[in-house]
């Protein structure tokens, strides 16, 4: 049995929840987790670059000079790559697509087995749903520094999109926060501490209890 301990915004530890043992991935290969994540890097690129050739640039078709009689090298057109405004050459072009497919059964793995190293190194805590009426970063603030987490890399997790604990997190240096459903497995790796907002522990109870 693992324990996660629940703590309110003042940092008070206010009770635990109990996860049997059996629900948690404790093995698992280490390289389908390489691929997924290097997976998910790959795919959030936009392969988008795109720069103009010298037969695409807007140049008019005159010699910059004279063919002969200046003692000037010859050239034969003011959008070759060696002018100012000219075509590029070897520069980025849009590629074929790169997407990389994600085995749907590899990702849920992974995510369970990323979430279990959390709950096992206690590296995952609670956050009793806290009431506020407007954005309080600063208590946020203190909660974590009174956790001892000030400088970590935290996330918080939340099922609902509430402006106020948004706008609380998005200006603590190296916290962040995201809606449950969407979690990856770049985010939990990336992040030292995950923090769940009360309501997501059933959500995270039924995830880890699939097979």
């Amino acid at each position: 049995m693992t324990t996660v301990k629940k703590y309110d915004l003042s940092g008070k530890e206010t009770g635990e929840v109990k996860i049997e043992k059996k629900f948690l991935i404790s093995e698992l290969n280490s390289q389908l987790i390489k691929d997924y994540i290097v997976a998910l890097r790959a795919n959030a690129r936009q392969w988008s670059a795109n720069t103009k050739t010298r037969f695409e640039v807007n140049h008019s078709g005159k010699k910059p000079h004279p063919q002969k009689g200046t003692g000037k090298a010859r050239q034969g057109y003011l959008g070759a790559p060696q002018y100012r405004g000219g075509g590029r050459v070897f520069a980025p072009r849009p590629k074929f697509d790169q997407h990389v497919q994600i085995n749907k059964k590899e990702k849920k793995a992974a995510i369970r087995y990323l979430l279990s190293e959390k709950i096992q190194s206690n590296h995952l805590h609670i956050l009793t749903n806290p009431d506020l009426e407007g954005p309080k970063t600063k208590s946020f603030s203190n909660f974590l520094q009174n956790l001892g987490f000030q400088g970590r890399k935290v996330l918080f997790l939340t099922l609902d999109p509430d402006s106020n604990i948004h706008k609380s997190v998005r200006n603590i240096p190296a916290a962040s926060i995201l809606l449950f459903p969407n979690i990856n497995g770049y985010d939990l790796a990336r992040n030292q501490e995950i923090i769940l907002l009360e309501p997501v522990v059933k959500e995270l109870l039924s995830m880890l209890g699939r097979n």
